[in-house]
């Protein structure tokens, strides 16, 4: 795969790449939310992997050359996208975290909605025979990942790093959330609050071990994209499928974060559930927010270029 596979893409303005960035950041606040789904619905997927995979020996070579550095890792567009995933981290985070406290059924049914038409958009492009073999093996391997048990890597600035790099392979693909990633392993909250309190000595630790895992997984990503798009996006259209359960706005409250995959299932809940338990389901408010962050996908895929 290389920068062509959306050429399309390269005609995106600075603005517009910033506003993808924008919400791609807000995505990665919200565990079972992938950023790089985003950036796939978007138009400027292939453009992100090409542009990161671009790292590498040769880049050390056009260190004495500025402007072809430049050009060759596009950095106009990664700084572009990355200053628009810090706005986005930075103007969403207490937002986020208010809905959390207050409305969480509303939060949860607008990524509902996000990611059940992604899994549409994506899955509906892919060939029939790679949805039924790989799509089923992505949906099974989602089972068995939203059922890991949850471990604590708080702490420790060397467990934060080694975190970072496993939380942004989930975040450049397409259907796993960075997010989830770091609740299972038990940083979600603490990163939450050091965005809010502008932790940076914890920030850029993390910083550090997701620019790592950033150099050393795409260009792994970008060779089985080229050789295996389909059968490699059937999959991650199955595994997406999985963050549904994760996502459902009325669930049960449970002692642990995560449960094994028949514990999920059932804390799922009807809305009449939900209330009769002493919660207020925000039915109304929910199912908008569903339907608000559905059409809100179908509208930027639309708008993208093609």
């Amino acid at each position: 795969m290389d920068a062509n596979s959306d050429a399309s893409t390269r005609q995106s303005s600075t603005r517009e790449v910033l506003v993808r960035g924008v919400l791609m950041g807000l995505a990665e606040l919200v565990p079972g939310v992938s950023g790089g789904t985003i950036a796939f619905i978007s138009g400027i997927y292939y453009r992100l992997i090409a542009a990161l995979a671009a790292f590498g020996p040769k880049s050390l070579g056009l260190l004495l050359q500025p402007r072809e550095f430049w050009r060759h890792h596009q950095l106009d567009f990664l700084l572009a996208l990355a200053l628009g995933m810090l706005l986005g981290i930075l103007m969403f985070a207490r937002l986020i975290g208010f809905m959390m406290e207050v409305a969480v059924p509303v939060l949860w049914a607008f990524f509902f909605g996000v990611i059940a038409v992604s899994v549409v958009q994506i899955g509906s492009a892919r060939p029939r025979r790679h949805l039924v073999i790989y799509g089923t093996l992505g949906l099974l391997a989602g089972l068995l990942f939203i059922a890991l048990p949850g471990v604590d890597f708080s702490g420790s600035m060397l467990a934060l790093f080694a975190a970072g790099m496993v939380a942004v392979s989930a975040w450049i693909l397409p259907g796993i959330s960075g997010s989830f990633v770091l609740l299972l392993l038990g940083l979600y909250d603490d990163v939450i609050v050091a965005v809010n309190e502008l932790d940076w000595v914890f920030l850029l630790v993390l910083a550090g071990g997701c620019g790592s895992g950033l150099l050393l997984f795409t260009r792994a990503l970008s060779w089985l994209l080229g050789r295996f798009q389909d059968a490699l996006l059937a999959f991650l259209t199955g595994f997406m499928t999985t963050a549904l359960i994760k996502l459902w706005p009325w669930q049960a409250v449970q002692s642990q974060p995560t449960a094994e995959a028949y514990g999920v299932f059932s804390a799922l809940q009807w809305p009449s559930q939900y209330a009769a338990n002493g919660n207020e389901a925000f039915l109304g408010l929910s199912v908008a927010a569903g339907l608000l962050g559905g059409a809100g996908i179908w509208l930027l895929s639309k708008l993208s270029p093609q």
